[in-house]
């Protein structure tokens, strides 16, 4: 095999050094990530006001947990959850490191990308599934259900901005464009392939 058509099975492009790129992100993960923001966007500005469309928005949201988790156990490289532990493990320390404007480069997610995808993940499971108890008839009314869900909720916005505000500084402190990455699918490589 050639070392053009080595590069391709990488998934590394050929062009020059300075502008390759390494496919990280696949089309079905990059989809998810989009229409759960959007999701998130939607139901942050619906309810009480438009109460049908928040609990269609919520439904589509717990539609796209379960996919996530699909993705995370059988989907394609990056997709998949297996360097979860690790990265969850070196989090406190690359935080730390972070600090100081010290942070490893990483092609997938790093260590308080990680953490953050955790927290994002399980804010969302409980807004969505306390938001969906809170419409039964068995729990409705039920006010530690509610409770639950309006603090959920407000803890994935918070989040939400967090992370908006870390892929921004990554991208600064990187000096490479993180959302161009989420929505190309492609980060570019440094030094040898």
């Amino acid at each position: 095999m050639n070392d053009k058509a080595l590069r391709e099975t990488r998934g590394v492009s050929d062009r020059t050094p300075a502008d390759r790129t390494v496919a990280v992100w696949d089309l079905p993960l990059r989809l998810w990530h989009w229409a759960l923001a959007a999701s998130v966007l939607a139901a942050w500005f619906t309810p009480t006001v438009y109460d049908s469309l928040h609990r269609i928005v919520g439904y589509a949201v717990l539609g796209l947990l379960a996919f996530r988790l699909i993705l995370g156990f059988w989907g394609s490289g990056y997709s998949r959850f297996r360097m979860i532990g690790v990265r969850l493990r070196a989090a406190p320390f690359y935080l730390w490191n972070l600090r100081r404007g010290i942070a490893g480069r990483y092609i997938g997610l790093n260590p308080a990308g990680t953490l953050m995808m955790v927290a994002l993940l399980v804010a969302l499971a409980v807004s969505t599934i306390t938001g969906a108890l809170s419409v039964t008839v068995t729990f409705f009314g039920v006010w530690w259900i509610e409770d639950t869900h309006t603090y959920a909720s407000d803890a994935v916005i918070v989040l939400a901005v967090l992370h908006i505000v870390g892929v921004v500084g990554m991208s600064m402190l990187q000096r490479e464009n993180l959302i161009r990455a989420m929505i190309t699918g492609r980060k570019r490589i440094r030094g040898h392939s």
